[in-house]
């Protein structure tokens, strides 16, 4: 994935490692990537794949919105794409059931939450306990929930970025793997600011899958 010289320029700091190695010997590792929209962190992790830089394999993917375009990218990349539209079941838990069901049928080991716009349940939680991760755009555990970089912009924070966290019942509070810090800067707007973080996403998304899975 290109990053664009405006962004590449700007200045990060990437804790506890920079993501450069992320080779883990063996098996790939399996994953089962959950997204419900543009599918752009979907996209770095399968070309962190292809790359040959991280030694995973996309087993699935399970969208929840009919038009999200990470179906398309599933497509390009020869990945099965399930399609489970939450608003055809009449619970939280009735969604999450048939999310285990899928993963468990595609034989998913490490659940990826790669832009899943929905609060997951501990159906989901218990069923695959310590091997969910999630990635959200602020430095958790600053700023949960939805609009977290309005939330930061709100704040007049100077320093905002992103987290991977093993996902918990409590939202965006679980386990921190890896986090970005990325500058605000005094014309920031909330697209601008979104922009450079998702920059971020994408370089430690893939590493921390791979950080997770030595652990």
């Amino acid at each position: 994935m290109t990053i664009p010289a405006t962004t590449a320029s700007t200045a990060s700091l990437i804790s506890p490692v920079d993501p450069t190695d992320m080779w883990i010997p063996g098996e790939p590792i399996k994953l089962g990537i959950l997204a419900s929209g543009n599918g752009s962190n979907f996209e770095a992790v399968a070309e962190a794949i292809a790359q040959g830089r991280l030694n995973a394999k996309i087993q699935v993917l399970i969208y929840n919105n009919p038009e999200a375009k990470v179906a398309v990218r599933a497509a390009n990349r020869d990945v099965p794409a399930v399609l489970l539209n939450h608003r055809h079941f009449p619970s939280r838990e009735d969604l999450d059931r048939q999310i285990v069901q899928t993963l468990h049928q595609y034989d998913v080991s490490w659940v990826i939450m790669a832009g899943w716009m929905r609060i997951v349940t501990p159906v989901l939680i218990d069923a695959f306990a310590e091997r969910i991760i999630n990635i959200h755009p602020s430095l958790l555990p600053s700023f949960r929930g939805i609009q977290a970089v309005e939330q930061a912009l709100a704040a007049g924070v100077k320093i905002a970025g992103c987290t991977v966290h093993i996902v918990v019942p409590e939202v965006d509070s679980g386990r921190i793997l890896l986090q970005a810090a990325v500058p605000v800067l005094p014309d920031d707007t909330p697209q601008t600011l979104h922009q450079r973080i998702h920059q971020q996403e994408y370089r430690i998304l893939p590493a921390a899958i791979a950080l997770a899975a030595r652990q």
